[in-house]
């Protein structure tokens, strides 16, 4: 650096300050040739839809959305965008920081009672937490010992669709210094899906699951009934679960009705609540470990290799704790 430069940039912060010094002062050239007008123009139609004006496409390219300018812009009062750019365009969308081009998504709240029911939730989660609590300070071993052992309380979801896949060739093993990965052939065989029914005791944090074919309110029952058999006669068992029909059908109403009063309560998420619903985190813990990549021959296997994690969870069950709004459960 020379020093002209370093006494031209002190000059330039003692007149404009600091800050605004660090910015380029405008300099003498061409004048913009597109007008605001033009370019207000440009934002606004890259604010509609590509296909409300004709086109088969469903969102903006900049290379779509220069041509129909460039056709378009003239006749409307705007001739400086009958040349217009490619790139141009992104300048002057960038400008307003607006990306037709792409999608971020939203979720629409369509439960009017959407606030009521996760306050629902989560005081069923500030109850495990007080009875966890209750159970600590008695010095018990675990909830079931303390007064907790007369309630159960099962967040409860299904994975459906679980594919089992197969490979048409073996796999290739890592090999130091040739394929520092797990070669495997393009193709695979599709054998079918697989459904897991699976539901947590969040004061034991031990996994009660089944798998099956399909997931309609007879298989809904037989998960039930597979608590039923899992809990003392004279412990309510309360399950937190999604509106999915199976868990409102006449069926499976008419097997609760005749179970003892109490015996079983249900505790059902908001719409488009699922995220409330603490399982949603085991079943990421599945696909993001046992799932990921997975390969099986057959149906069967598949099926035995979910139900050889359920069991290694088992062994060494963790309490899983909801965190998120605790505080505001009165």
């Amino acid at each position: 650096m020379t020093h002209q430069t370093v006494t031209r940039c002190l000059e330039r912060a003692a007149e404009l300050g600091v800050i605004e010094a660090l910015d380029d002062r405008p300099r003498a050239g061409r004048d913009p040739v597109i007008t605001a007008e033009a370019k207000t123009w440009l934002v606004a139609l890259a604010c509609r839809k590509a296909k409300e004006l004709g086109y088969p496409h469903e969102l903006w390219t900049t290379r779509l959305l220069a041509a129909h300018a460039r056709r378009h812009g003239p006749p409307a009062g705007h001739p400086s965008l009958a040349k217009l750019a490619q790139g141009t365009v992104c300048k002057i969308l960038a400008e307003q920081d607006v990306k037709p081009h792409k999608v971020r998504y939203y979720l629409e709240k369509r439960d009017p009672e959407f606030e009521p029911k996760m306050a629902e939730i989560l005081c069923v989660y500030r109850q495990v937490a007080m009875l966890r609590a209750h159970a600590s300070n008695r010095g018990s071993q675990s909830p079931e010992s303390s007064d907790a052992g007369s309630l159960a309380i099962i967040s409860y979801d299904e994975k459906p669709g679980i594919q089992a896949i197969g490979t048409t060739a073996p796999d290739r093993p890592p090999l130091p210094g040739i394929s520092p990965t797990v070669m495997r052939d393009h193709e695979y065989k599709r054998h079918g899906t697989l459904t897991l029914m699976a539901g947590i005791d969040l004061l034991t944090g031990n996994v009660h699951a089944v798998v099956k074919e399909r997931h309609r309110s007879r298989e809904f029952i037989e998960f039930l009934k597979l608590l039923d058999t899992a809990y003392p006669a004279d412990t309510a068992i309360e399950v937190i679960l999604d509106n999915h029909s199976a868990h409102v059908s006449k069926e499976t109403t008419a097997w609760l009705v005749a179970q003892p009063i109490g015996r079983f309560t249900f505790t059902f998420t908001p719409k488009h609540g699922s995220w409330l619903n603490l399982i949603e985190g085991f079943f990421s813990k599945l696909a993001r470990s046992v799932l990921r990549h997975i390969r099986v021959s057959s149906k069967h296997e598949l099926k035995e290799r979910l139900m050889a994690f359920i069991n290694d969870i088992n062994h060494e069950p963790i309490l899983h704790t909801w965190r998120y709004k605790i505080g505001d459960a009165a």
